[in-house]
């Protein structure tokens, strides 16, 4: 008992009367104060570590390095990608600032939302961006979110999926970049809130607020619906950067309308200027998007608004073969693996890009119709003899001429 009595901490000094718990091991002693600060001590060295580890990985390049990068992957759209490149830049540059205790300048956050019609490459984009920087990326589709208690996914749920983007990593994640797509489709339905509950609509929006701004947010690490069982995970939305894409179908008539209202009159424009009615998109502005059914609180969180210019003849025709990743690249790579040569002419070219204006499903229609002229050869070949693949005129139009796409082009 004396024995027992004499016993203290090997740490700390402290006689077993004065802790809590007094943990012995094979020639000392700990007690409960000594662990616990331990335990911080550790727990700070691991933060510092990740933070620094984190700020090595993370690869900051100026304006005009990350436009020449975006320029490698994405025809035309300079106006967007001088707006992205700045807007990117000035994010983690914040990230990135020393900490100066006497700086009473706080830079606020920079979320981009992006305007232009499907196919124009707004995704693709945010995703050549993260790849460059070297951040986790995860894309979310707003059509699926609903307030909380609806069925639908949480607000929070575009979180988890950053989550596993980053492996786990919470520190890692909370640099990162979320795209959420489709987030003209949450648009409020009414001018009059109050006449139904909007829950997939402006609740979606409100829900919205403050993940945007920044907050602590607890997070389900696999997804799904909260319940009070599941443990969850905090995740601080400060430092990550949002970008919002949408096509926005019919805010041309929204921008036609405030360009023309004052055609005539004392206010009406002396210069003659005179718009560009192909592409009226250019002249959007955050009222534009209040019209269209965004609350402005929202709109102010995404203070950086940019637009995609529609694809014209001379740019899909690019797309089609200058880009690296570009979709004549990707099949030739394929057909090269199966030992096929590959090739195709210029007037096979410039038919695939006529298809595709038809039927104004941008870039996305250049893909459709390539998988419709090479996907009997990507059939047969790979078990075939036959070595060489030279796609002409002639075979687009006969292999276009038996698939459904006419069909339907003639239903239309």
């Amino acid at each position: 008992m004396a024995k027992e009595k004499n016993l203290e901490c090997s740490f700390c000094g402290r006689k077993k009367a004065e802790t809590n718990l007094l943990i012995a091991g094979m020639d000392a002693h700990i007690c409960d104060h000594c662990i616990e600060q331990a335990y911080g001590i550790v727990k700070e060295e691991i933060l510092q570590s990740s933070k620094s580890t984190l700020t090595k990985e993370l690869t900051i390049k100026k304006p005009q390095e990350i436009k020449a990068f975006l320029d490698q992957y994405i025809i035309g759209q300079d106006e967007t990608k001088r707006a992205m490149s700045v807007a990117v830049y000035n994010h983690y540059k914040r990230l990135l600032q020393a900490k100066d205790k006497n700086d009473d300048v706080e830079i606020e956050k920079s979320n981009i939302i992006l305007v232009g019609e499907t196919g124009t490459g707004k995704t693709l984009i945010a995703k050549t961006i993260a790849r460059m920087l070297n951040v986790p990326f995860s894309i979310v589709d707003a059509t699926v979110l609903t307030q909380a208690g609806y069925v639908g996914e949480d607000v929070e749920s575009i979180l988890s999926r950053l989550l596993q983007a980053a492996d786990y990593n919470v520190e890692k994640a909370e640099k990162g970049i979320v795209f959420i797509d489709e987030i003209d489709k949450i648009a409020r339905k009414g001018d009059n809130p109050s006449i139904t509950r909007d829950v997939s609509g402006e609740g979606v929006q409100q829900a919205l607020l403050k993940l945007l701004e920044g907050t602590v947010v607890n997070v389900a690490p696999q997804g799904g619906r909260k319940h009070p069982e599941q443990k969850f995970v905090e995740v601080n939305t400060k430092d990550i950067l949002f970008i919002a894409g949408g096509a926005f179908s019919g805010i041309e008539r929204n921008i036609s309308k405030r360009l023309n209202m004052q055609a005539v009159g004392f206010g009406a424009s002396m210069d003659g200027e005179s718009h560009d009615k192909e592409n009226l998109l250019q002249y959007i502005t955050p009222s534009d998007l209040k019209s269209f059914g965004l609350i402005p609180e929202i709109i102010g969180r995404l203070p950086v608004l940019t637009y995609m210019n529609p694809l014209d003849s001379i740019a899909l025709r690019a797309i089609l073969t200058e880009p690296k990743n570009s979709i004549i690249k990707q099949y030739a790579k394929l057909f090269l693996m199966d030992d096929v040569d590959f090739t195709i002419s210029d007037d096979a070219l410039d038919f695939i890009v006529d298809k595709a204006i038809t039927y104004k499903l941008g870039a996305r229609g250049l893909r459709s119709l390539c998988e419709a002229i090479f996907t009997d050869a990507m059939f047969d070949l790979p078990s075939s003899n036959e070595k060489v693949l030279n796609v002409t005129k002639e075979y687009c139009e006969f292999k276009l001429s038996n698939t459904k796409l006419k069909k339907l082009k003639e239903a239309s």
